[in-house]
């Protein structure tokens, strides 16, 4: 189980005296005292916001822990804008907290969002001990919550939790980044790197999503859910309990992010089977997990050659974060993540509809065209790998290997290769295309046309170029999703705006383009006249 194995990568690691934990480990490696940088007065402010933070956890007052949790960034943007916050010694020193073991659960949540802030704000980005002291907090977290033989009597907010799961795996995929850079390295942090293999293991990593999505037994309430069942009567004890059940949720996500960040594009969409993307449920309540959820999926799409499935991934996600953009305009390291994971969908669905053109939502194509994404599809239109190249670099995750550099070789960028694995694997299919959008302008210009003369267009022979028509006829026909909650089902379709067919040595050519429904368009402009007008109606009063 979970908690033998943490067990084991822990106390594998460092053995510590009993009764001293983590915070002691780092004591023996001088070089990284801990502390030193972050010595200051607590402010009055701050003191009063932990005292009433440990009392809600304390006493589980789900009504007070999520407002503080959001105050938790308004006070961050006013006193520890660059800086750390206060360290839990500096926590017991001012008496804020107490050493009896009451506050052992507050600790524990203090350290995590402690951590999380010196991973987004403080200057210089957290320091190996901080990697290390961050990963033996979420094993006591995770080790708390999945040991209890009942339901911990813990409740936090959906936001809060949706958070601890994606920082999570935004720390094992910075530190698997962080390893490969041997390069600017001392050898004492390669040494501690070597010595301890366990840290940030990609097999805890992936050992703590699975655990608590069978602790919460989250896929068969989904099947349940999905059928119009009652999802409680199939959950059981602890995943009837909110805090169970919707950490199981999020660590679906999780895992979906995991697992494309691996480049296991099936295993990444599979992990989601029972969840119905192309429909609102109960249990999409946070945004940046929906926003997160699409990117990954439309991605992998894009990785699986299903263009169609990406296109309306991308497109679906990108109309909801429209028309709830407001929510996102205030400054935060999570809102900045979104905002980031906009421009970088907008970006793949325009090399997807470079790849597989086909019409998309109005205001999605009138979005493309704000953001000066039309020149670089002009560009990657006319086979510019240089541009896809760019577009792929900008738009793509962070990829990580499952296995640690090898330490004998320093000068090696470890980290780099992730990334240029796929992107060979894109531009290779990118190099397969380059011949269609050439033959697909040729088409559209003709209904019949003789296949010598159509090759020499091309100048190709006649049979290269029939084996270039059969290219584009195979590269034309995805997978598409129609029905059922398993992302992988789908039937064979083909999306090209051209058909055609070959009578000897005729090609006789067809328009399937769908024709522009203008009363949509105009319904749209009229609804945004009629929001314009309330905003100035608004304005003057």
């Amino acid at each position: 189980m979970y908690n033998e194995f943490v067990d084991e990568a822990v106390e594998g690691d460092y053995n510590y005296p009993e009764g001293q934990g983590y915070d002691n480990a780092y004591q023996e490696h001088e070089e990284y005292p801990r502390g030193e940088a972050y010595t200051y007065a607590i402010p009055e402010d701050v003191k009063k916001y932990i005292t009433y933070f440990r009392d809600a956890i304390r006493e589980n007052n789900v009504y007070d822990i999520p407002s503080l949790y959001v105050d938790f960034s308004r006070l961050t943007e006013e006193y520890f804008k660059t800086q750390a916050w206060p360290e839990v010694e500096d926590l017991l020193g001012n008496k804020l907290v107490e050493k009896d073991g009451r506050d052992d659960v507050f600790l524990i949540l203090y350290r995590e969002l402690y951590y999380r802030h010196i991973y987004a704000r403080v200057q210089g980005g957290p320091t190996i001990n901080h990697r290390f002291e961050s990963y033996y907090n979420y094993c006591n977290l995770f080790n708390y919550i999945l040991s209890a033989e009942t339901p911990c009597q813990l409740e936090l907010p959906n936001q809060w939790l949706w958070e601890i799961i994606d920082e999570f795996i935004y720390q094992f995929q910075a530190f698997s980044q962080f390893r490969g850079k041997l390069q600017k390295k001392s050898e004492s942090e390669i040494e501690m790197l070597k010595d301890s293999p366990k840290i940030w293991n990609v097999h805890s990593v992936l050992n703590v999503l699975h655990c608590l999505v069978d602790k919460s037994n989250i896929n068969r309430q989904l099947e349940v859910y999905t059928s119009g069942g009652d999802p409680d009567s199939v959950a059981g004890d602890f995943g009837r309990h909110p805090l169970y059940k919707m950490l199981g949720y999020f660590s679906l996500i999780g895992l979906l992010r995991l697992h494309s960040l691996l480049g296991d594009y099936y295993q990444a969409i599979k992990v989601l089977e029972n969840i119905e993307l192309n429909k609102k449920s109960m249990y999409s309540r946070v945004p940046a997990c929906q926003i997160t959820t699409y990117y990954y999926v439309g991605f992998a799409y894009m990785m699986m050659r299903r263009y169609a499935d990406a296109i309306r991934t991308f497109s679906n996600i990108l109309v909801y974060i429209q028309r709830t953009k407001a929510m996102f305009q205030t400054r935060n390291y999570q809102n900045d993540q979104i905002n980031k994971q906009t421009e970088q969908m907008y970006t793949l669905l325009a090399i997807c509809m470079v790849l597989h053109p086909q019409r998309i939502d109005e205001a999605v194509q009138s979005s493309l065209r704000e953001k000066s994404l039309a020149e670089k599809m002009s560009r990657m239109s006319r086979s510019d790998v240089s541009e896809f190249t760019n577009c792929f670099t900008f738009a793509c995750p962070k990829f990580l290997s499952p296995v640690p550099p090898a330490y004998d070789t320093p000068s090696a960028n470890f980290h780099k290769e992730p990334f240029q694995q796929q992107l060979k694997v894109f531009l290779d299919e990118v190099q397969q295309q380059q011949q269609i959008s050439v033959m697909r302008s040729y088409l559209k210009l003709y209904t019949t046309m003789p296949m010598e003369k159509m090759a020499a267009f091309l100048e190709m022979s006649e049979d290269d170029f029939r084996n270039a028509l059969l290219c584009f006829k195979h590269k034309m026909r995805n997978i598409v999703w129609t029905k059922g909650t398993s992302g992988l089902q789908g039937d064979f379709h083909s999306d090209s705006e051209v058909d055609f067919f070959i009578d000897k040595s005729m090609i006789h050519i067809a328009d399937t383009k769908v024709a522009q429904r203008y009363g949509d368009f105009f319904i749209r402009q009229i609804h945004k006249l009629e929001e314009v007008n309330r905003t100035l109606t608004k304005v003057k009063v």
